[in-house]
């Protein structure tokens, strides 16, 4: 395939050859953009956090047969929440285990807050089990309930806790009851762990993001080739013929690859930014 020229610069080239004079029109038709380094929208570097917790409740009354059950906790919860027309929160097994570390934390260094002596709160349980989360809360309940509705109707009846059990912003939830011994007597300690995970944000695409890269990384192996090329060209030995005309095809077809694929590029990194710009609206 040959070069091709427009008909203006066919005429301006013949009047050349006529008067003896011959100009290289090499570089007609090929529009070389320059590489654009894409912007990357950044993602949250501070996901604020809120961490619900009332003031943990003690039972009013002491129950001479007590015994309590994860199981029926999360079940009774769930009850409350179809009740008030809320979804059931699922169980998650690192909120469980969140849930117990705390109920055996307080057993064992004899305290009864949301902060331990040590100053973990809840957000430090989550991060123990490794746990990530927009929105947590945590339910602390002391005393010889009768049973798990007993339990449930304490924590309903005061404000705070309620509005936890009710917060339709949780989607997960984890619960612990342990049976111990505080300041010398036997008691019931539970924990209730509530979560909304980072996992409910849409991630961005990480894949995206790495085509985008590799496909930055070929335009600039093409701009280097078509540097490369343009410089051949330029050269005073290649002026006409069958040489000069497999280069400058050579030359046309890479400058078409280098703009179609930078092309490409721009939607791609516009489609991740889209991404990242929906997930911080969602974590903050």
């Amino acid at each position: 395939m040959r070069f091709k020229l427009p008909t203006t610069l066919v005429t301006v080239l013949a009047l050349a050859i006529i008067s003896g004079v011959f100009y290289l029109f090499f570089l007609n038709g090929a529009e070389l953009t320059q590489i654009k380094t894409p912007s990357f929208n950044s993602l949250a570097e501070k996901i604020e956090k809120e961490i619900l917790a009332p003031e943990p409740m003690v039972a009013k009354e002491e129950a001479p047969q007590s015994f309590l059950t994860q199981a029926g906790v999360i079940r009774l919860t769930n009850v409350q929440r179809k009740d008030n027309g809320l979804p059931a929160l699922l169980e998650n097994k690192k909120l469980d285990a969140s849930a117990l570390a705390k109920a055996q934390d307080m057993l064992k260094n004899q305290y009864f807050e949301h902060i331990s002596p040590s100053g973990a709160g809840p957000s430090d349980l989550a991060k123990g089990v490794n746990y990530e989360f927009i929105l947590i809360g945590e339910n602390l309940a002391m005393g010889n309930f009768g049973n798990d509705q007993k339990l449930i109707d304490g924590w309903m009846n005061s404000p705070g806790h309620r509005a936890n059990m009710l917060n339709a912003r949780f989607q997960e939830i984890g619960v612990a009851v342990v049976k111990g011994t505080f300041e010398g007597k036997t008691t019931w300690m539970a924990v209730q762990e509530f979560g909304l995970p980072l996992s409910s944000c849409p991630q961005p695409d990480l894949s995206l993001k790495e085509k985008i890269n590799t496909s930055n990384e070929t335009i600039s192996d093409l701009n280097q080739s078509l540097v490369l090329l343009k410089s051949e060209l330029e050269k005073p030995r290649l002026k006409r013929g069958d040489s000069y005309d497999r280069v400058v095809d050579q030359y046309n077809e890479l400058v078409n690859q280098y703009n179609d694929l930078i092309k490409e590029v721009e939607i791609l990194v516009a489609a991740y930014n889209n991404q990242v710009k929906t997930f911080n609206a969602c974590v903050q």
